[in-house]
């Protein structure tokens, strides 16, 4: 099972040009919010939390205002694990000041904890709050 994170659509104009960080810059902003992390929010993460390279978008997405995945939370008999993608905020946010981006990356792993730890409370109000989204997304698009 996956879930939608940090959901983005590039539609702001009102951001300043930057070259975005590369991905092993990316990487590290990553390892930077992942250090403020409780060490116990991780039990039974199995599967850590990964950068992925690539794009994703939602299966909902339209093409006039692409939907893009910023992050998934994912459950597999394997374990759990939080997806990151590089691609998606690249595609999203190219143009956003480094201090923005970090925050946006920091949003979107703190949904993904959201996550983790409702599920292993038996909690569910992120994963409905997402879905609810996903039906406005869909109604004005």
């Amino acid at each position: 099972m996956s879930h939608i994170s940090g959901i983005g659509l590039n539609d702001r104009k009102d951001r300043i040009m930057k070259e975005f960080p590369s991905l092993q810059k990316f990487q590290e902003l990553l390892e930077e919010i992942i250090d403020e992390i409780p060490a116990e929010f991780f039990n039974e993460l199995s599967g850590g939390i990964i950068l992925m390279d690539q794009v994703k978008f939602h299966t909902e997405s339209k093409p006039k205002q692409p939907l893009c995945i910023m992050g998934e939370y994912h459950r597999t008999v394997l374990g759990c694990q939080i997806r990151i993608y590089y691609g998606s905020f690249k595609h999203v946010y190219n143009n956003i000041e480094p201090k923005d981006l970090y925050g946006r990356l920091k949003e979107t792993v703190i949904h993904e904890f959201t996550h983790h730890l409702e599920y292993r409370a038996g909690l569910k109000d992120l994963e409905i709050k997402d879905k609810k989204r996903i039906e406005s997304y869909r109604t004005k698009h």
